[in-house]
């Protein structure tokens, strides 16, 4: 079970039982997991932290590939799922924080995210912790929606501060905060209500 170290209210309470059935969080798993597996370099002895992991759609993707990962979420219900589905899989563990407020003690190879960033006010301060938590030289692999015209969530939703990013503006953001090769291609395409979203993998290594 996840260690609570937040107390926002649970915006996902309600969606995380049947998160993984929905289509539009099958169509980001297919489209970001194999791009963050084929361009973040990941090695058998990487340690990751997947930031916003939600029920753990990327964390189950990447680690077969690694050797631990630490699924970080501020939504307790989501990462109840995740637990539910990995709780007895060796090298994946939980922790509900906030990671602008809670530095953690460990530092990581390689940070990935898949979704997350566009639920971040601070996008400069969450992306200066992101660079804290990595070990010299670490990697980080983003995945989030190109900049749109709010029409990718329902409106009202709350928890979104960002209608997705202008790439030269986010890499500017990531060099900002510390890193280097910055590189930002295509992961996926996905549709909502018949409409087409690109969806950006942003990679980057801690200066």
């Amino acid at each position: 079970m996840s260690r609570v170290e937040v107390t926002v209210t649970d915006l996902f309470a309600d969606r995380a039982p049947t998160w993984d059935a929905l289509p539009l969080p099958q169509q980001l798993a297919a489209g970001i997991g194999p791009a963050v597996i084929a361009r973040a370099a990941l090695r058998a002895d990487d340690t990751i932290l997947d930031f916003g992991a939600g029920t753990g759609l990327l964390t189950q993707q990447v680690a077969p590939h690694v050797a631990r990962v630490l699924a970080v979420d501020i939504s307790p219900s989501m990462l109840a799922q995740l637990d539910a589905k990995t709780g007895d899989v060796a090298g994946i563990t939980t922790r509900c924080v906030d990671l602008l407020t809670h530095d953690l003690d460990d530092r990581f190879s390689c940070v990935v995210s898949a979704m997350a960033m566009h639920h971040v006010a601070d996008t400069p301060a969450m992306l200066r912790a992101l660079w804290r938590h990595l070990q010299p030289g670490g990697r980080v692999a983003l995945a989030d929606l190109d900049a749109e015209d709010g029409s990718f969530h329902p409106p009202g939703v709350e928890g979104v501060f960002h209608h997705g990013f202008d790439r030269e503006s986010f890499a500017a953001h990531l060099r900002d905060a510390g890193f280097d090769d910055v590189v930002i291609d295509t992961a996926c395409v996905v549709t909502r209500d018949a409409k087409r979203f690109p969806v950006f993998l942003a990679t980057a290594r801690r200066r």
